[in-house]
């Protein structure tokens, strides 16, 4: 029997990605979810956990459009389960999903958009491509580099952020939150030619 293909929504998404728990929220690993966070916060939304999703969620729209937060409550080597249940459920495209994540590889304040490619040894990149067997999806890199040469990667981004780096945390963080509200209403080519230009 034939059935007709289920159309895409024309919802879009941002995912966050982070662990879980008090433990971790200021932790470097939880940069993406703290952009989300203050994407909420400035919008004066409020998430709600979802069990299909296994995710927190917040709905509202701009210019017409719907979009919804995500904040995935896997921990992060798992986050491709919630986004693969939040794209498969809502029937979002993958031209309409961000996700938002800490990059090692970027200086600590920088905020760079990408399209596609590798998870570039991030777990949780590596878990939302595999679940969704693909990476066409729209990233927001967040610096939190560089790493100190001797310091193992993984109690690096699990370590809190010192207090010396602050300033340049809440910048970054406020310009993501600022990239954010643009690649809802202009999209990622637009987003990408301004958040690009400088050298990383």
């Amino acid at each position: 029997m034939f059935t007709r293909p289920r159309p895409s929504s024309p919802l879009h998404v941002v995912v966050g990605l982070g662990n879980p728990g008090p433990d971790y929220k200021e932790t470097r690993h939880n940069a993406g979810a703290r952009v989300v966070l203050e994407v909420a916060r400035e919008r004066r939304l409020a998430f709600r956990a979802s069990r299909s999703f296994r995710s927190f969620i917040a709905r509202a729209d701009v210019d017409g459009r719907p979009f919804c937060l995500v904040l995935p409550q896997t921990f992060m080597n798992l986050s491709g389960v919630a986004v693969r249940a939040v794209v498969r459920k809502k029937a979002v495209d993958l031209c309409r999903l961000l996700v938002v994540h800490d990059d090692v590889a970027l200086p600590l304040g920088a905020v760079r958009f990408k399209m596609g490619g590798s998870a570039g040894g991030h777990n949780g990149l590596a878990s939302v491509i595999a679940h969704l067997k693909s990476s066409d999806f729209a990233r927001l890199r967040v610096g939190i580099g560089p790493r100190p040469e001797k310091q193992d990667l993984s109690d690096f981004v699990l370590e809190r952020c010192p207090g010396r780096d602050e300033p340049a945390i809440r910048v970054a963080e406020d310009a993501a939150r600022e990239a954010v509200a643009m690649w809802l209403s202009q999209g990622t080519v637009a987003s990408m030619n301004r958040y690009n230009k400088r050298r990383e």
